[in-house]
Protein backbone atom coordinates (compact mmCIF):
# COMPACT_ATOMS: atom_id res chain seq x y z
CA UNK A 1 0.00 0.00 0.00
CA UNK A 2 2.82 2.41 0.77
CA UNK A 3 4.32 1.78 -2.67
CA UNK A 4 1.05 2.80 -4.31
CA UNK A 5 0.85 5.98 -2.23
CA UNK A 6 4.43 6.85 -3.11
CA UNK A 7 3.69 6.39 -6.81
CA UNK A 8 0.49 8.45 -6.52
CA UNK A 9 2.39 11.22 -4.70
CA UNK A 10 4.99 11.28 -7.48
CA UNK A 11 2.33 11.51 -10.22
CA UNK A 12 0.55 14.27 -8.29
CA UNK A 13 3.83 16.20 -7.92
CA UNK A 14 4.69 15.88 -11.62
CA UNK A 15 1.22 17.01 -12.71
CA UNK A 16 1.22 19.99 -10.30
CA UNK A 17 4.69 21.04 -11.41
CA UNK A 18 3.60 21.18 -15.06
CA UNK A 19 0.50 23.26 -14.27
CA UNK A 20 2.37 26.40 -13.22
CA UNK A 21 4.10 28.05 -16.14
CA UNK A 22 6.02 31.24 -16.69
CA UNK A 23 4.18 34.30 -18.06
CA UNK A 24 6.75 34.50 -20.85
CA UNK A 25 5.47 31.21 -22.29
CA UNK A 26 1.89 32.48 -22.38
CA UNK A 27 0.84 33.10 -25.99
CA UNK A 28 -0.37 36.60 -26.79
CA UNK A 29 -3.99 36.64 -27.87
CA UNK A 30 -4.51 40.11 -29.19
CA UNK A 31 -7.48 40.44 -31.48
CA UNK A 32 -6.61 42.45 -34.56
CA UNK A 33 -8.99 43.70 -37.24
CA UNK A 34 -7.84 45.08 -40.58
CA UNK A 35 -10.46 47.67 -41.51
CA UNK A 36 -9.39 47.57 -45.17
CA UNK A 37 -10.22 43.87 -45.45
CA UNK A 38 -13.43 41.86 -45.17
CA UNK A 39 -13.38 42.17 -41.37
CA UNK A 40 -13.68 45.93 -41.76
CA UNK A 41 -17.16 45.58 -43.22
CA UNK A 42 -19.77 47.49 -41.20
CA UNK A 43 -22.06 44.46 -40.94
CA UNK A 44 -19.17 42.30 -39.73
CA UNK A 45 -18.30 44.85 -37.03
CA UNK A 46 -21.95 45.11 -35.98
CA UNK A 47 -22.10 41.32 -35.72
CA UNK A 48 -18.94 41.22 -33.60
CA UNK A 49 -20.26 43.97 -31.34
CA UNK A 50 -23.51 42.09 -30.86
CA UNK A 51 -21.82 38.76 -30.17
CA UNK A 52 -19.15 40.14 -27.85
CA UNK A 53 -21.66 42.21 -25.90
CA UNK A 54 -23.64 39.01 -25.27
CA UNK A 55 -20.50 37.12 -24.26
CA UNK A 56 -19.46 39.97 -21.94
CA UNK A 57 -22.98 39.96 -20.48
CA UNK A 58 -23.93 43.52 -21.36
CA UNK A 59 -27.57 44.19 -20.54
CA UNK A 60 -29.99 43.87 -23.46
CA UNK A 61 -30.91 47.55 -23.27
CA UNK A 62 -27.26 48.64 -23.27
CA UNK A 63 -26.46 46.33 -26.20
CA UNK A 64 -29.38 47.69 -28.24
CA UNK A 65 -28.40 51.28 -27.40
CA UNK A 66 -24.80 50.62 -28.42
CA UNK A 67 -25.80 49.02 -31.72
CA UNK A 68 -28.19 51.88 -32.49
CA UNK A 69 -25.43 54.38 -31.74
CA UNK A 70 -23.14 52.48 -34.12
CA UNK A 71 -25.81 52.63 -36.87
CA UNK A 72 -26.83 56.23 -36.22
CA UNK A 73 -24.29 57.88 -38.49
CA UNK A 74 -21.52 57.06 -40.96
CA UNK A 75 -18.79 54.42 -40.98
CA UNK A 76 -16.37 56.60 -39.02
CA UNK A 77 -18.92 56.87 -36.20
CA UNK A 78 -19.41 53.09 -36.27
CA UNK A 79 -15.66 52.55 -35.88
CA UNK A 80 -15.42 55.13 -33.09
CA UNK A 81 -18.25 53.57 -31.07
CA UNK A 82 -16.83 50.08 -31.68
CA UNK A 83 -13.40 51.25 -30.50
CA UNK A 84 -14.89 53.00 -27.46
CA UNK A 85 -16.67 49.81 -26.40
CA UNK A 86 -14.12 47.12 -27.36
CA UNK A 87 -10.82 48.99 -27.75
CA UNK A 88 -9.39 47.29 -24.69
CA UNK A 89 -9.66 43.85 -26.32
CA UNK A 90 -9.21 44.59 -30.04
CA UNK A 91 -6.79 46.57 -32.18
CA UNK A 92 -8.15 48.20 -35.33
CA UNK A 93 -5.86 48.83 -38.31
CA UNK A 94 -6.49 51.03 -41.37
Amino acid sequence: MLGFLGFFSYIYYVNKKDMIKSKETKPKRNIEIDLTGPQGNAYYLLGLASRWSKELQFSDSYREEMLEKMKSSDYENLIKVFDDEFGSIVTLYR
